[in-house]
């Protein structure tokens, strides 16, 4: 019997028989190049530079996520009919759903401005990739049918929830794999027993957890909560983050003014122009381009651009520093430490940078009210009935919402920032 066996540190084996027609699909999208790719781009984007061990990939992660759909999709077959195009769906969704990364993971979308299930889908739908060609291949649909998984448009909408909600495979499976990459151990949660709760609302098309699984999804979202707070949200990795945007943004007005020296007319540089690239364009990117260039500007002449890439390179990181004031507090701060960054010398545009952690989308599940209720999550509740969990669960109604405000700096200005937190009681955390 053919086998396809990928050694995962967090599920062990993940084993593929090529000898089944879906099985063999998944194996041809794997070795696509559009999903290769996927090895060069950090799942955690720059968190190597605050822990060591987050080398890892959109590659494994992907694979992993795939994992947890097969298994989830074959758990809930027990309890109800899952038509097999609606399986093969879930499946290829799950393993393509990170296809859009761009380099270093969410870090390219701030600074230009896009998000990657956008580029997941339109990489799916272009019928010049690899991956369209295999799917069509499988069935002439299911590019349209995988592509709809993004947008809630495919039906039914369970499959697109245990791609893309507040409890789907993609978080079930970044949780742990982050928190075993890293050593945080803040992400751990029991993913078997969520597992062999789901259940699915056929009535409403919707997924569910039994009552004896609400415990198990308590657990899931504090891990979750930790690991937005201690781990992506960590200063460090936050302020590498505002040096390489800094950066990026520096040499995108260079190059309008046409006063950058290293110009290579890439896919890259297209979008820091605002032009339109093309899909084959875009996958052209990943890590390794943004890290080459970072490299080569080092030695632009424009004494910002090439600070600011060799602090990137070299990782002489801005400093940060956590404050909780009032808007016009924190408004004047900043002016405070602009005025001092540019008195020393900095310009303050690229030197002193205000950085907000609950930027991130999706980040906590602490306001369904104003959530897409697709995206709830829904328990079993003690009348037999089902309910958002937050309803059941006072642990959840207890969680709450958060945001970091931050002040990132060079270190050589650590004594104009001080300066100006020190007029205000409440200082750096």
């Amino acid at each position: 019997m053919p086998q396809r066996n990928y050694r995962d540190p967090l599920h062990n084996i993940i084993s593929l028989d090529e000898s089944l027609p879906d099985d063999r699909l998944i194996v041809d999208l794997i070795d696509c190049a559009e999903f290769q790719r996927l090895r060069r781009i950090k799942q955690l984007g720059l968190a190597m530079l605050t822990y060591q061990g987050a080398e890892h990939s959109r590659f494994t992660h992907s694979l992993g996520v795939m994992h947890l759909m097969t298994r989830a999709l074959g758990l809930l077959s027990a309890q109800c009919k899952i038509t097999s195009q609606a399986r093969i769906t879930g499946r290829a969704g799950a393993l393509l759903h990170d296809l859009g990364h761009g380099p270093f993971s969410h870090v390219m979308e701030k600074v230009f401005n896009f998000h990657h299930e956008d580029w997941s889908r339109r990489i799916i739908l272009d019928e010049s990739t690899e991956v369209n060609q295999v799917l069509r291949a499988h069935d002439k649909t299911l590019p349209k049918q995988t592509g709809g998984l993004f947008d809630h448009s495919y039906k039914p909408d369970y499959i697109a929830q245990l791609v893309s909600s507040q409890l789907d495979c993609d978080r079930m499976d970044y949780l742990l794999r982050d928190s075993l990459m890293t050593g945080a151990k803040y992400g751990v949660y029991d993913l078997e027993w969520v597992l062999h709760t789901l259940r699915i609302d056929e009535l409403n098309d919707r997924i569910y957890v039994e009552a004896k699984g609400l415990y198990a999804v308590e657990e899931y979202l504090h891990a979750r909560y930790y690991m937005f707070r201690q781990v992506y949200f960590h200063r460090t990795l936050r302020s590498a983050e505002a040096v390489l945007v800094a950066a990026l943004t520096r040499a995108r007005h260079l190059m309008i003014d046409g006063k950058l020296n290293f110009y290579l007319g890439s896919a890259i540089e297209k979008m820091m122009a605002g032009s339109e690239v093309t899909t084959q364009e875009y996958l052209s990117l990943d890590d390794t381009d943004v890290t080459f260039f970072m490299k080569q500007w080092m030695d632009e002449p424009d004494p910002v651009l090439s600070d600011l890439c060799r602090r990137f390179v070299h990782r002489k990181l801005f400093k940060a520093a956590d404050f909780v004031l009032s808007a016009e507090q924190a408004q004047a701060l900043v002016d405070d430490a602009r005025a001092g960054a540019e008195q020393e010398g900095f310009d303050p545009n690229y030197y002193v940078i205000v950085d907000r952690a609950a930027d991130v989308p999706f980040y906590g599940y602490y306001s369904p009210a104003e959530a897409d209720a697709r995206k709830l999550i829904y328990v079993e509740n003690p009348r037999g009935g089902i309910s958002e969990i937050s309803e059941v669960s006072e642990v959840v109604r207890a969680m709450r919402g958060y945001r970091i405000d931050r002040i990132c700096y060079p270190v050589e200005l650590s004594a104009v920032v001080t300066a100006a937190l020190s007029k205000f009681d409440n200082a750096p955390s």
